[in-house]
């Protein structure tokens, strides 16, 4: 098999790559990941995955990029990076539904191809009081994670909804459509 590269840094797309049990390697791009100008997210999370999986093209045979953009209306939620700025993300989005635009890209080193799909996802927020989401914050502390809301763990008490084709796309790495793609490029998973 192709050697395979993860071209991210987090923890929880390592965690779902690993569901798969295939052997790989992680490298962390630095990449720009300010949107262009007029971009709509769905744009950013496609351009952006395949700019991360282009900067690990030297690591590997086949290199996995991926990224995630959430938004409500115009405004886009990043990493809150801060307790603050969990708090602050939460209370906007407490009673909304956002969309977790998440991209992912395979390319191709050997042949200098790629595929990229975008998986969205549509979340809905419960209403969030004050004490609900202290207490969230402290016990989760979701600061690396865009709109604060960890789903995987206790952000999930958070959540009233959640529409998507691929569950893990709301964690950042959509396995279902990463699965056929990998096929597609001759790797087995069964």
């Amino acid at each position: 098999m192709a050697q395979l590269v993860l071209a991210s840094g987090s923890a929880y797309r390592k965690a779902l790559l690993e569901r798969l049990g295939l052997p790989f390697v992680v490298f962390s791009p630095n990449v720009d990941e300010a949107p262009l100008a007029g971009e709509m997210p769905s744009q950013t999370a496609l351009r952006l995955s395949l700019q991360k999986a282009q900067a690990a093209a030297d690591r590997g045979a086949l290199i996995i990029g991926c990224d995630q953009v959430a938004s409500c209306g115009v405004r886009r939620y990043g990493k809150p990076g801060s307790h603050e700025n969990a708090a602050w993300q939460l209370r906007e989005l407490s009673g909304k539904t956002v969309v977790f635009d998440t991209a992912v890209t395979l390319l191709d080193s050997r042949k200098g191809r790629h595929e990229s799909r975008l998986v969205p996802c549509r979340v809905t927020f419960r209403d969030l009081d004050e004490r609900r989401i202290e207490a969230y914050l402290k016990k989760e502390r979701p600061y690396d994670c865009a709109g604060a809301a960890k789903a995987e763990g206790l952000g999930i008490a958070l959540i009233s909804r959640i529409e998507t084709d691929d569950p893990t796309s709301l964690i950042g790495l959509p396995l279902i459509s990463l699965s056929q793609m990998l096929e597609r490029a001759g790797v087995k998973l069964l």
